[in-house]
């Protein structure tokens, strides 16, 4: 296993026998554990003994993989041979955080049970035995059950990552923290965002102000790289892994409704999908079905409804976000009770919530990557031994290619690896204020204690420095309304909290996850008014560009700009349009799997290349990607065509085609994932303007990206591709971006998290719209302080390594220059087959399901009479 510092020990957990647990267990946990299980479970195996030795360890299985009873065996198993002897003392020993609060109130639930069974085994033997306590506390938690939790404090505490924020700084409540024995953070895989980088200093903090070092329990359904994740939960530190990934069975296959993608109707492909999720869902007791988006979560809903009334209308509920709260829950609690035959998801039910038993998971489209397939796959047979089985329906010919590469990668058990942000100084921002109102600090302790996190490891003492300055109001930025929280003492080296309602401040603006509104769409008239025409979410505008071209209701809209949480459009549009409604909700495919379907598209060109027969080629396709007949032939001709008509892009090239139709579009065959293509386009599209193609639209989806314009040539793209490189991306694109509404937005939410703008302040909730209003002031405030104001640096940091990926994108350049990724320039009188889906994205939302399948197939008939003289 690698090692990213020598000192740092990571070592595999090893397989222990069940005697050795036996000869650890008390005899009440041993009979209560036997009465419920026959046998110990493999993650059990390998983490109960260690948890007991007090080792840390990171426990990765599949969901339902029994991860959460192996780390609360053994605390269990200590805490109830305390209670026996009457040594249990008054104060906290294991404190359990995970990011969902359905799943810590699942988990309390799941606490209290085992431990009232254990204590009725123990009246039954006539054993005296304190009692054990255990208690929830999220933001839900009424004021009684926290004062409660003051006088007898639990000894397990169940919380969220925000809410272990809050009570670390509480006066009184942090007593009980102070010797803390056990940290279990669950869900660890979802904890790859800023909500983790939190974490991950809250847990160094607890640490320092325990007089006991914790053993640290992190649990993990399927994730990479596990070595990171280690250290992301111990701070570097020793640990042990448990990688029990693919102990579970699993049962996954590719279905389509029609045996051509092609050649079929819009009625054919409908009722087939439909027909096809009745019949399934109809063979099996309970079906989940995820899809990737809200909308067509409801969609789904609809026509089951619609098509098949008397099978599907009391046993049959949605689950995503945009829905209440409540009508979560009762879709939670009727999937427990077995009340529902069938639920449609978005990506909600994804994590560990106990939903009862599912037999069968339906997934709708790919879900672009290896390790969120196998999270929703997992729902399906949730108990230990149950095989988990999977349906992946594909209604598309590029989702076809992506879902059988991704079944190759679930069979040969490769998981895609998460990227951790590091080094966020808004997050670093909101923890020193929570730190110096927990107590005077000198700055080196600070410093210190900031860089045991893993987040925060390769922090620089500028960056911190910086920090602390804005905090200290060094920046003199009280004309906008934002004062000094802290005070430093540069003397002494000493920080400390500033201002009576420090503590009120930190506690009602806590967290990490942004708020989030509707835009207004507002067309703009001569007296500046106009007229509103309907709503936008906020995550969809901010990807806009003045000059793209949306459909709202129906109609094409063209964004000229924005004031606050109101856009202003020009309705009289006769371009098409360049951004699908659907965009912001579309999942980026990750980087790693996109690099195996370019090798798998690399593989079939080779193929193509000796002149191999069809009949071997598609027998290749089956045997590589596990996939049946049909599902080979569709891959195979969908290929053939390309590499006839211009050739297949793969790991060794890019084809950067130009097509002229209604505009000059010069498409790019970069199969690397929409955030590095976000990033490679934007960088791209830049260099062009500025030698004079003015007016670029830009294009992106996770197999490529197109610029187009009229002042666009091949020479402008050659020139700027051997302008652009590893070493200045970072430059161009920071320059593309500084005037654009994705940064504006971004500054406000990571001026939320850095306490710049409150969200709350006495007891008043600021709306998002006047936030908004006050980070346009304040962004124009910093930048002519500097450039470099630590909350505008980490907006842009944000934005080009989180919702972009400019670190892979650096690779790939390095890639092109090295000459290990070659580039190939086509002319083409109509656009390849690859590129139909690209350029027409923004159409979909104007045109029928059926024109969609006509046009594709008269583009099919084209590109088929055409092809051998089309391609220049």
């Amino acid at each position: 296993m690698s090692q990213q510092k020598s000192e740092v020990k990571l070592e595999k957990a090893k397989l222990r026998k069940d005697k050795e647990i036996l000869r650890v267990l008390n005899p009440l946990v041993k009979e209560w554990f036997f009465s419920r299980f026959e046998a110990f479970s493999l993650p059990q195996l390998h983490g109960v003994l260690p948890i007991h030795e007090r080792k840390n360890i990171l426990i990765s299985a599949p969901t339902g993989g029994t991860k959460t009873l192996t780390a609360f065996l053994s605390v269990l198993n200590y805490l109830v041979k305390l209670a026996c002897s009457g040594e249990l003392e008054d104060k906290i020993y294991c404190v359990y955080a995970s990011p969902l609060k359905a799943l810590s109130g699942d988990v309390f639930v799941n606490l209290i049970n085992p431990l009232s069974e254990i204590e009725e085994i123990a009246k039954r033997k006539k054993v005296k035995m304190q009692k054990i306590r255990v208690a929830l506390r999220t933001g839900d938690t009424p004021t009684f059950e926290r004062q409660k939790m003051l006088k007898n404090p639990p000894h397990i505490l169940v919380t969220t990552p925000e809410t272990l924020a809050i009570v670390l700084n509480a006066r009184r409540f942090s007593e009980h923290l102070r010797a803390v024995e056990y940290i279990v953070v669950d869900e660890i895989h979802a904890l790859s965002n800023k909500r983790g980088v939190h974490l991950s200093l809250s847990l160094e903090r607890l640490q320092e102000m325990s007089v006991i070092t914790p053993v640290r329990i992190g649990l993990s359904a399927t994730i990479s790289p596990l070595d990171e994740i280690a250290r992301f939960l111990t701070g570097n530190r020793e640990c042990l892994i448990a990688d029990v990934q693919f102990s579970k069975k699993i049962d996954v296959k590719i279905l389509t409704p029609t045996s051509d993608l092609i050649e079929t109707t819009a009625l054919d492909l409908h009722s087939g999908l439909y027909k096809m999720i009745d019949r399934l869902i109809q063979k099996h007791k309970t079906t989940l079905i995820f899809t990737n988006t809200r909308s067509a979560t409801e969609r789904v809903i609809h026509h089951l409804k619609e098509m098949f009334p008397k099978k599907y209308m009391e046993e049959i509920g949605a689950h995503h976000s945009s829905l209440s709260r409540e009508h979560r829950f009762d879709i939670e609690r009727r999937l427990r009770e077995g009340k529902l035959k069938v639920v449609v998801t978005s990506t909600s039910l994804e994590l560990g919530i106990d939903i009862g038993y599912i037999d069968l998971v339906i997934l709708l489209g790919s879900p672009k990557s290896t390790a969120r397939a196998l999270q929703r796959i997992g729902r399906a047979g949730h108990k230990l031994h149950d095989t988990a089985k999977g349906r992946f329906i594909i209604l598309d010919r590029d989702d076809l290619v992506e879902c059988s590469v991704m079944l190759k990668e679930i069979k040969e058990r490769k998981i895609d690896r998460v990227q951790i942000p590091k080094n966020c100084l808004d997050v670093l921002s909101q923890q020193i204020y929570g730190m110096a109102i927990y107590k005077i600090w000198n700055i080196k302790d600070m410093f210190s204690l900031i860089k045991k996190s893993y987040c925060y490891s390769s922090l620089s003492y500028e960056d911190f420095l910086s920090v602390i300055s804005y905090l200290s109001g060094e920046y003199a930025l009280e004309h906008r309304h934002v004062y000094a929280k802290i005070w430093y003492d540069a003397e002494t080296g000493q920080i400390g909290k500033r201002g009576r309602l420090a503590r009120v401040i930190y506690m009602t603006n806590i967290g990490t996850i942004p708020e989030e509104s509707f835009m207004s769409v507002i067309v703009a008239k001569g007296d500046g008014k106009g007229s509103k025409v309907g709503v936008i979410d906020e995550a969809f505008f901010e990807r806009m560009k003045t000059g793209d071209v949306f459909v709202l209701g129906g109609s094409k809209y063209q964004f000229l700009y924005a004031k606050g949480m109101k856009i202003y459009v020009n309705s009289s549009v006769y371009r098409p349009p360049t951004i699908p409604s659907w965009f912001s909700e579309m999942l980026p495919l990750s980087f790693d799997l996109s690099l195996e379907i370019s090798r798998f598209r690399g593989l079939i060109e080779e193929k193509l290349k000796a002149r191999k027969s069809g009949k071997e080629i598609k027998k290749f396709i089956q045997r590589f990607c596990y996939v049946d007949k049909g599902t080979a032939e569709n891959i195979f001709e969908y290929m053939r065509q390309q590499y006839e008509y211009v050739g297949l892009p793969s790991n060794k090239k890019i084809i950067v085609e130009n097509y002229k139709g209604e505009r000059n579009f010069f498409i790019f065959h970069s199969l690397f994932g929409r955030r590095v293509n976000d990033a490679l386009s934007r960088a791209v599209a830049f260099l062009t303007a500025q030698q004079g193609g003015r007016d670029i639209e830009i294009g992106i989806s996770d197999n490529g990206f197109y610029l187009a314009g009229e002042k666009i040539g091949e020479d402008k793209i050659k020139k700027v591709l051997k302008f652009l490189y590893s070493g200045n991306l970072k430059e161009v694109l920071s320059e593309a971006i500084e005037r654009t509404e994705i940064l504006k937005r971004r500054f406000r939410h990571c001026a939320n998290r850095s306490l710049m703008i409150l969200r709350s302040y006495k007891g008043r909730k600021k709306s998002v719209g006047r936030q908004q209003l006050r980070s346009h002031f304040l962004i124009s405030a910093v930048r002519k302080i500097s450039g470099e104001f630590p909350i505008l640096k980490e907006a842009r940091r944000e934005v080009l390594e989180d919702l972009m990926d400019i670190k892979n994108g650096e690779v790939v350049l390095n890639w092109i220059h090295e000459g290990k990724i070659k580039i190939e320039y086509k002319r083409t009188n109509l656009p390849s087959p690859f590129s139909l889906n690209l350029i027409m994205q923004g159409h979909y939302d104007l045109i029928k399901m059926e024109d969609k399948i006509n046009f594709l197939k008269r583009m099919h008939k084209a590109i088929q009479r055409g092809l051998g003289n089309e391609a220049v």
